[in-house]
């Protein structure tokens, strides 16, 4: 057991901050938060004058899939051979020895939601990890947590000699797909027996869950009409969806509020580098809080760099987003986004004791994790 004493606690679901300890059972759980707490022969940790978040959590990125320092020989992103690929797991292709996990640990993200990137309409299965571990079957929170699909410039540019020159092209595609898995389930489900079963096709099965409501497709869309794309199919078919990206989510804001669905929103801290992202803002984030959205922040990484997660959303703040739901926005928003709330993206009794324990508040450019526990083990001390 582990007992950390007079930390300021910052629990991502009350805007106030208490001073309390926090007390985390041999299973790596929170099991009581309060003051005055006693645990015989438990570890104490006195967190006296800091300050204790929950870790860090990234709703969308690709760590893990393209490597720190090295070109194609460890960049795994996107495999390009063909536009459909939705039987692709990350977990076929995550390298935990990789660096960046050691960077995104020691700046306090303790969860991340990754896979495939973008340049094909469907691009393959995300999964959620802890960053800490070198084995990915041992970090594993959901080894397919959403179903990459992408709209706008990426399909368009990477397979503009391959039948695939517009944003027609892509829609078609997607919905082509989903009807032929639509009609896959059900001749499975009409067949009276194992011989009648259609011909076993990965592509369709790797589809099932997403029509069955058991994990969203997760649309890549920058650009206003883009989105409006992605939501149409996704009612078409009445399969759930996540946005990401939303780089012109503040110019629609209302419309977005309207439809309820979870919003990633990022990168921003980099430069405009194609047509879509010509309205890019650190604004963004904000306008669509302050509208009624479901916020996170994202880094993309290795767009940005993971560590940087919590500068995104202090950069957030800077623009007129407010200061809580931004720390809300790297902390229990994403966890709910990737359907992980039920463990991490808090402090609550019950969730796993993944803590930060901060030199300051989260978002000082100053501040960092002196020490940071993942499952109830402090896996950072930099005291």
């Amino acid at each position: 057991m582990i007992l950390i004493r007079n930390g300021m606690v910052h629990d991502a679901i009350c805007p106030e901050a208490k001073n309390a300890d926090i007390l985390i059972d041999d299973n790596g759980k929170i099991a009581a938060i309060g003051t005055g707490l006693a645990a015989d022969g438990a570890e104490v940790i006195d967190a006296a004058g800091r300050h204790i978040y929950p870790g860090f959590v990234e709703a969308h990125c690709h760590m893990g899939m393209r490597g720190y320092g090295i070109g194609f020989e460890g960049n795994d992103t996107n495999e390009m051979t063909d536009i459909l690929t939705p039987q692709l797991r990350a977990i076929d292709a995550l390298n935990p020895m990789d660096p960046a996990f050691e960077h995104a640990l020691r700046a306090g993200v303790t969860t991340i939601c990754t896979g495939p990137g973008s340049a094909n309409v469907l691009g393959g299965q995300f999964a959620v990890i802890k960053t800490v571990g070198h084995r990915v079957d041992d970090m594993l929170l959901d080894p397919y947590a959403a179903m990459k699909c992408a709209f706008g410039e990426n399909p368009k540019r990477c397979y503009k000699d391959k039948n695939n020159a517009s944003r027609m092209a892509t829609a078609a595609k997607l919905r082509e797909t989903l009807a032929k898995a639509k009609e896959y389930d059900a001749k499975k489900k009409a067949a009276e027996d194992e011989s009648k079963l259609p011909a076993l096709d990965f592509k369709l099965e790797a589809l099932l869950p997403v029509l069955h409501g058991e994990v969203p497709l997760k649309a890549h869309a920058h650009q206003a009409n883009d989105i409006f794309t992605a939501i149409r199919i996704a009612k078409e078919f009445g399969v759930k969806i996540t946005l990401e990206h939303v780089t012109e989510g503040h110019l629609i804001a209302e419309e977005l509020a309207a439809e309820n669905l979870p919003l990633a929103v990022g990168p921003s801290l980099t430069h405009a580098t194609k047509f879509e992202l010509q309205n890019k803002t650190f604004a963004t984030p904000g306008i669509l809080d302050a509208a009624g959205c479901h916020v996170s922040i994202i880094t993309d990484s290795s767009v940005i760099p993971q560590e940087y997660l919590p500068l995104c959303a202090a950069l957030a703040v800077k623009s007129g987003m407010d200061e809580f739901h931004a720390l809300q926005a790297i902390t229990i928003r994403p966890a709910e986004h990737i359907g992980v709330a039920d463990r991490v993206g808090s402090i609550e009794v019950g969730k796993d004791a993944d803590l930060l324990i901060m030199t300051g508040v989260w978002n000082a450019v100053d501040s960092y994790p002196a020490k940071v526990l993942v499952d109830g083990k402090v896996v950072v001390d930099a005291e």
